[in-house]
């Protein structure tokens, strides 16, 4: 059972109230900002299921690691992002009556929005209480995306009977995670302090200690006269309370201003006064001045990332659901921040970054923030680059080898579950080709002597190591692994895995010859720094020329791995829906002996390198794997999108776009519960861009190949390409691409290449 979303351009609206919703609700509806984000929980409170959340950026615990059986090379902890000081919360009491949705014996006229376009989080409600009086609620909030330590909430109540009214702005750091391995609390508080319509709590992490202080500043007022406080607090938790007696249809208007900092952008002993003066200078603009820089902020953030679809509002609304998680999540000012499976909106997959950032996320922020944006996610993991090789030195690997984690939060390797952690090396081609594509898309190759190639030498490094030599196919081999098909574990000679391994072990000798050539001074301090010689770069194109890749000339088609045609091949489509998704009714014995597919792995690969693989064997591939592929992951739909958009598949592209776009808002998956999946939201991104707008990049060249699904009119979107802004247009017509700003492009359109200067279009 699910809440019913309304179709609209712009806002998630949810128009009908019921308790079972709202542990979904909260997620569908989340807040961020980059630097913190908060479940959609009720600010008056909710004693009903739900989970209570608010997450800051960057602050994590590590908790102690907990299976049943420990193996060398487990990591010690699994680390959390954690649930932080709840600061939205306001206690309302009608003539004693608390008020709480999940005990209201009555409640009418509700409505949920979330308006994207601006940032801001409305709700608006009646609702009659177990004492029988009746109250309005009109509340508004959001998370400032100018002032990122600030966050503001204007809450008013209205009495459809004269009544006393009782509002209780708090600050509570009394907080627990869901999801912590020993039952644990992960803070220890610092301090508290309350004056009338001010306070402030401050903790701090019980291991690695970061602190986090956050501080209110309330305006309160009844009919437009400002009522005094009572206030007070007890350890982590403070509050101010106020009282009105009001004739029926008057209201009580409370404004909440919030300074939210912690010790990563403060010294500890700072952290307070800092987030005091945050919520002092907010509280001085006044809140429709907060309110009205933040939108601005949003609308111009908009300008260039929105992609606007024309005659299909559900499609319309599914894309901009996906770029709103995407921007508030991640906004780039910070090189010491990633983005997490679930952003903002939940705990699982402990906040931390995985591949997908390299390989779903990063061509978002290329082509619809600034350079600097994208650039900040390599910087990231180039500054984790020592954790990656005592990672791999951890499992017996030398001599600068690296393995980048699956699971992270400083580099370490987090990851509790045997097959992930030791299995599951394809991550280290994700990084290898985040690389890549950003240097190809923006031609900022000076990035390889600021840190790029040592990235690429220590993964090249790694899987030189990795590979085994065999006698029986007479080539390298590499044995038990999990591609990203995690339906089967411990495999031999994954396709994917095999291809990236091949490919990284290429790409690091290409990148260093490019060096060597282009910056020969800058090569030589890396020679010295890496010990790198021309015998290891000639090993690696060994390995490379003589890596084993099992195929079927039955089925011509290179396979999953070995053994893969030992199963037996039933399509999905003959399977009963009750057994769906298989991964919460199956055993995971079944899963692991049958055929079936959680996310493309063979076609992963396919889809990263489209210059490498041509049409018809492309064809092949996608319609013996699609079939056998369930979609359980959130990371497969827009693959399997772009790959069926370049067969000319639009039906299937459709289809599978909307199981991305709308995954999430249609529940497909039955966890949004659980929080959303925002690194899976930049492959829908990449589903409209690279799918319904044709976009690819063959070799070094930018190509268009766009198709309008037949549910649409219209498909437009920005694209930042080297330097330059360009504006593509897709309709029943053709395709029109507009130079808006900076150097001269060149594109390619049915094979023929065009140039455009600024201010210059093209039409097709």
């Amino acid at each position: 059972m699910k809440p019913t979303i309304d179709p609209h351009p712009w806002k998630l609206t949810e128009s009908s109230w019921n308790p079972e919703h709202q542990i979904l609700s909260e997620s569908l509806f989340a807040l961020g900002n980059g630097r913190m984000g908060q479940r959609a929980n009720n600010e008056e409170g909710f004693s009903g299921k739900h989970l209570q959340g608010t997450y800051i950026a960057g602050v994590y615990y590590p908790d102690k690691t907990k299976v049943g059986w420990w193996k060398n090379g487990y990591p010690e902890y699994f680390a959390k992002v954690l649930n932080a000081v709840n600061f939205i919360g306001i206690h309302v009491r009608v003539n004693g009556e608390a008020l709480d949705l999940a005990t209201a014996t009555q409640v009418s006229h509700f409505h949920r929005e979330l308006d994207m376009h601006q940032g801001l989080l409305r709700r608006t409600f009646t609702a009659t209480l177990a004492n029988g009086l009746s109250v309005r609620v009109e509340a508004e909030r959001f998370l400032s995306i100018v002032d990122d330590e600030v966050a503001a909430i204007s809450y008013k109540v209205t009495v459809e009977d004269a009544a006393t009214v009782e509002v209780v702005p708090y600050l509570d750091f009394n907080v627990v995670n869901s999801d912590a391995n020993w039952e644990e609390t992960f803070w220890a508080q610092q301090g508290h302090a309350s004056t009338p319509g001010q306070g402030h709590v401050h903790a701090k992490t019980k291991k690695l200690d970061f602190h986090v202080a956050a501080a209110m500043h309330c305006q309160v007022s009844a009919e437009g006269q400002a009522l005094n406080a009572h206030a007070s607090g007890r350890e982590g938790y403070v509050e101010s309370r106020y009282n009105a007696t009001l004739p029926a249809g008057q209201s009580v208007h409370v404004l909440k201003y919030i300074g939210v900092v912690n010790s990563l952008n403060a010294a500890p002993e700072q952290v307070v006064a800092r987030a005091e003066e945050q919520a002092q200078q907010a509280a001085a603009k006044g809140y429709e001045v907060l309110r009205n820089a933040h939108a601005d902020a949003w609308i111009a953030k908009w300008e260039l990332a929105d992609i606007r679809i024309d005659g299909d509002d559900s499609a319309q609304q599914g894309i901009r659901f996906n770029i709103f998680h995407l921007l508030q999540t991640f906004t780039g000012v910070d090189a010491r921040l990633n983005i997490g499976p679930k952003g903002f909106t939940g705990e699982k997959y402990g906040g931390s970054t995985y591949w997908d950032t390299e390989a779903y996320c990063l061509p978002f922020y290329m082509a619809s923030t600034d350079q600097s944006v994208a650039k900040n996610l390599l910087i990231y993991r180039y500054k984790q680059l020592g954790k990656a090789i005592e990672n791999a030195e951890k499992l017996g690997f030398t001599d600068g080898a690296a393995l980048y984690p699956m699971v992270t939060m400083n580099g370490e390797e987090c990851h509790n579950e045997w097959e992930i952690t030791f299995e599951e090396i394809h991550r280290n081609g994700a990084i290898a080709y985040g690389i890549y594509n950003y240097i190809r898309h923006t031609q900022d190759r000076s990035y390889l002597a600021e840190g790029g190639l040592e990235v690429l030498v220590a993964i090249a490094r790694f899987w030189a190591q990795r590979v085994n030599w065999s006698d029986a196919q007479e080539k390298f081999v590499i044995l038990g692994v999990t591609g990203p098909n995690e339906y089967e574990n411990n495999v031999n000679n994954n396709y994917y895995t095999n291809f990236m391994a091949a490919w990284c072990l290429e790409y690091a000798a290409e990148c260093a010859q490019w060096l060597a050539t282009e910056q020969p001074a800058d090569y030589a301090e890396l020679l010295a720094k890496l010990q790198l010689d021309s015998d290891e770069i000639e090993q690696w194109e060994a390995i490379r020329e003589n890596l084993y890749f099992p195929y079927s000339e039955e089925h011509q088609v290179f396979l999953q791995q070995d053994g893969f045609l030992d199963k037996e091949l039933i399509p999905v489509n003959e399977l009963d829906p009750a057994q769906r998704p298989i991964n919460q009714k199956w055993s995971w014995d079944r899963i692991l002996r049958s055929c079936y597919i959680k996310q493309a792995d063979t076609l992963q690969g396919m889809f990263f390198f489209e210059d490498r693989t041509d049409l018809d064997v492309l064809k092949r591939h996608f319609d013996f794997y699609e079939p056998l592929t369930v979609h359980e992951s959130s990371l497969s739909p827009c693959v399997h999108t772009v790959l069926a958009s370049r067969l000319g598949y639009k039906k299937k592209a459709y289809e599978l776009y909307l199981r991305t776009a709308r995954l999430d808002l249609d529940d497909y998956n039955h966890e949004v519960y659980q929080g959303l999946h925002v690194t899976a939201m930049g492959g829908t991104w990449m589903s409209v861009v690279y799918g319904f707008g044709g976009m690819k990049i063959v070799g070094e060249d930018l190509h268009f190949q766009p198709f309008l699904p037949e549910q649409w009119t219209g498909l437009s979107f920005h694209l930042r390409w080297r330097g330059a802004l360009l504006h593509v247009q897709v309709a029943e017509s053709g395709l029109t691409v507009a130079h808006k700003d900076g150097p001269d492009v060149t594109f390619h359109v049915g094979g023929m290449a065009h140039t455009l200067k600024c201010c210059e279009t093209f039409h097709a």
